[in-house]
């Protein structure tokens, strides 16, 4: 890759610092030079691009990411596409999260064994466009949890949109299958979901079962992330060491004490769009707000940004992004969790890029060449 100064811009560069005026020269991928007004770096044998005064920041990174979803309605219609369609469908969206800004992604689940892992490596092979991404498991679940979708009269566990485990055994055992597929990290559902018929409170996994995920993904350098709503949920993740935290609806006090003992090492994505929309925004789809106010989302939505706005004052990290690919929350309009940040839980503007770039470096797990407009850092 040629050499490049991009010149005339104005430099948001991740760290929270206030944009700038100046010139930043690319090497290859890496960011070579960065330097404050005009005319500082020399241009011999550079290609300079003029940018008339426009923003160059960090790429962003979507910490709760499911390429898989297939902007329908239902858990169903998402697990039961065909794998020849749906892995078409993967790429289509990868590549249009990368036009959107968002250069690193978080798988956070996949509705099919190997979509996330198959998707990564052609990613990186080259072979199609799409940001950084780190492939993640099918979500696993127990019977009852949510995502188990099986049928007694069709006991068949490929109707099932999760894997469901029975017991420490079988868990062990799903997530070695996943390992040996070679993902960068295993989803587990901790907490109920309203919309599929399992109160959010409701926590239906044993900490056997998650401390023997999390032990042998731990085993081979890999990460667990968990589906956690509940308060319990959330201290399940936090006893068993579980980084990445997703949702984080309900909290007390011993809840929230955990989390910022535990700060510099996890990450919480709340999928707060996935909470608004869903409330007052899916009547098209068979859920009034009427309706999605007797299912318990309007109470949670509260809740969650009472928590989540004691979770900003503890300075744990939250990051943006979760759940897009339902039909009233589509894939292409994940931008909206950076306006509700600030909308609903007082972040500034600037606070918001932080959280979806500086953030998405450390929660990429390459805070040291990731997320931010710095000399030697990856040019994303």
């Amino acid at each position: 890759m040629a050499n490049v100064l991009f010149t005339n811009v104005r430099i948001i560069d991740g760290s929270g610092a206030p944009p700038y005026a100046g010139e930043v020269l690319v090497q290859g991928n890496r960011i070579a030079r960065v330097a404050r007004g005009a005319r500082a770096i020399p241009t011999a044998g550079i290609t300079v691009l003029d940018a008339a005064g426009a923003t160059l920041m960090p790429g962003m990174t979507e910490a709760h990411t499911h390429f898989s979803w297939n902007d329908q309605p239902t858990l169903n219609s998402i697990q039961r596409m065909p794998p020849e369609e749906h892995i078409l469908w993967c790429a289509h969206v990868a590549q249009r999260y990368l036009e959107m800004g968002w250069t690193s992604c978080v798988g956070a689940a996949t509705a099919k064994a190997r979509l996330d892992v198959v998707i990564r490596n052609a990613i990186e092979a080259g072979q199609i466009k799409g940001p950084r991404y780190l492939a993640a498991s099918q979500e696993i679940t127990v019977p009852g949890g949510l995502a188990d979708e099986t049928l007694p009269h069709l006991p068949f566990p490929e109707f099932s949109f999760g894997v469901v485990v029975r017991g420490v055994d079988d868990m062990r055992a799903a997530v070695r299958q996943f390992l040996k597929y070679g993902v960068d990290a295993i989803k587990l559902n901790l907490s109920g979901e309203y919309i599929a018929g399992i109160p959010a409170e409701f926590t239906p996994m044993t900490d056997a079962e998650v401390a023997v995920a999390v032990d042998e993904a731990k085993r081979r350098g890999k990460r667990v992330q968990a589906h956690a709503r509940s308060c319990e949920s959330i201290k399940q993740c936090l006893r068993n060491g579980i980084e990445v935290i997703y949702h984080a609806s309900f909290t007390d006090e011993e809840a929230l004490d955990m989390l910022e003992a535990a700060k510099d090492r996890i990450f919480v994505a709340p999928g707060l769009a996935w909470l608004v929309k869903t409330s007052y925004h899916a009547a098209q789809w068979g859920l009034p707000p009427e309706v999605t106010a007797k299912m318990g989302y309007h109470r949670e939505l509260e809740q969650a940004v009472e928590s989540l706005k004691k979770m900003r004052k503890r300075g744990i990290k939250i990051l943006p992004g979760g759940d897009y690919g339902f039909a009233w929350i589509p894939h292409g309009s994940n931008a909206t969790d950076l306006e509700y940040f600030v909308k609903y839980l007082g972040f500034t503007p600037m606070e918001a890029i932080v959280s979806a770039t500086k953030l998405g470096g450390e929660i990429m797990m390459r805070p040291g060449e990731l997320g931010l407009v710095k000399e030697g850092y990856l040019a994303d």
